[in-house]
């Protein structure tokens, strides 16, 4: 999966020779996952038409504030436009609209979106060999890239004048390729490696039969993603669940029982930065598993059991450089409980969530947490989707490791 699956970009097109590029730049950006608006100049349309790029993108074109031959023709927002994107492309980037978003200029819809966006701005220069090299051109960049935009730098070859030289505007899998590499060079965790387990753990009575719990997995699925798209690369240990992860720096590995999650964890620990263990362990197994399915009878059926290891506490008891984060299920004295967990176990931060909480727990799609540090200092959050509690954890996992 690349880093721009489930990205907004807006690409914004000027009038250059170049611009006929751009219907390949949105093919591959979809085919990366990202989702795709366009806006061009009104000269733009000269080069490439807006059918093309609506239909590639399967969005509508914008170009002009409003429609002027449609009177009921709603006015084309471009703070909204602007606020929307992920990441904002301006390609081809002509002298004259590199010099017009240098000096604030706003006669379009596409310089007035540049100038109201939020989000990483990245340029495309396009143009002949001299207009290249011209002071005012060679001006216009270096200011643009002292706002914090980033150029994606032109290359040298024949030019539409029938020159050779610097000007050219990147080719699209050049464009891509370096989009995608200054968003990774940026991410908080990119080089680090991170350890998820998640779900429940099935400990065997028999072939059929297994004690368990109602954990699904999303919650330790959800942090799982979200660290990925931070840049880390995640080693996802995972007891029997139904949930799905598709992401090219998430390696899942499945396991059954808590012995078989124990032997995973301890397997990868050692090569670990951060370690989050949100899996719903097995406190008991069976003494003895039979071989064959047990025959029900008149009689009662007891059943010995015995603890299981206990993960967490044995990567306290190892850890050298990893940052350490349990989680605490509670459903009595929850504050008090997770605090002694977390100071028993050896950890850096414990993840509480309590099941007096609505909507918090197994199985569900929300969840709300307290999140506790090595200082026993609390810092509550409000119910949120899992998606976002996972995006709080890890926000507070990085700003604790100051990345």
């Amino acid at each position: 999966m690349s880093v721009l699956s489930g990205k907004k970009i807006l690409l914004g097109i000027t009038a250059g020779i170049a611009a006929y590029k751009t219907a390949n730049l949105v093919r591959l950006f979809i085919k990366k996952g990202a989702e795709v608006k366009v806006i061009m100049t009104p000269a733009s349309k000269d080069f490439i038409t807006p059918l093309t790029l609506s239909t590639l993108s399967k969005n509508p074109v914008h170009s002009t504030f409003y429609d002027k031959e449609d009177e009921n023709e709603l006015w084309n927002n471009h703070v909204e436009l602007g606020l929307w994107a992920d990441y904002f492309l301006v390609a081809p980037a002509t002298a004259n609209t590199l010099s017009k978003m240098t000096n604030g200029v706003c006669d379009n819809l596409l310089l007035a979106t540049y100038l109201s966006a939020k989000c990483p701005v990245y340029f495309a220069p396009a143009m002949d060999l001299d207009m290249y090299k011209h002071p005012s051109t060679k001006e216009s960049l270096q200011k643009l890239q002292s706002f914090g935009n980033v150029m994606i730098p032109a290359t040298s070859g024949e030019l539409a004048s029938g020159l050779v030289g610097e000007g050219r505007m990147a080719e699209p899998e050049e464009s891509v390729a370096f989009i995608e590499n200054d968003i990774l060079s940026k991410l908080p965790l990119k080089g680090k490696k991170v350890l998820i387990t998640a779900g429940p753990t099935y400990e065997a009575i028999d072939p059929v039969r297994f004690i368990g719990n109602h954990s699904s997995g999303k919650m330790g699925f959800a942090i799982a993603k979200q660290a990925a798209n931070l840049g880390a690369e995640v080693f996802l240990i995972s007891g029997p669940s139904h949930q799905k992860i598709k992401h090219s720096f998430v390696k899942r590995i499945d396991v059954i029982s808590a012995d078989d999650m124990y032997k995973a964890t301890h397997q990868y620990f050692k090569n670990m930065d951060i370690a989050i263990l949100s899996a719903a362990v097995a406190d008991y197994k069976p003494k003895n598993s039979a071989n064959q399915k047990i025959k029900k009878a008149t009689a009662s059926l007891n059943i010995e059991l015995l603890p299981t290891k206990d993960i967490l506490a044995s990567l306290g008891e190892i850890k050298e450089h990893q940052f350490l984060v349990g989680f605490a299920l509670e459903t009595n004295n929850e504050i008090e409980n997770a605090k002694s967990k977390l100071k028993r176990k050896n950890l850096d931060a414990i993840v509480l969530n309590s099941l007096q909480d609505k909507g918090a727990g197994f199985a569900t799609n929300t969840n709300k947490i307290t999140i506790i540090d090595k200082n026993l200092v609390e810092k509550p959050f409000e119910l949120k989707s899992k998606d976002k509690v996972a995006k709080d954890i890890m926000n507070e996992i990085v700003a604790k490791l100051e990345l």
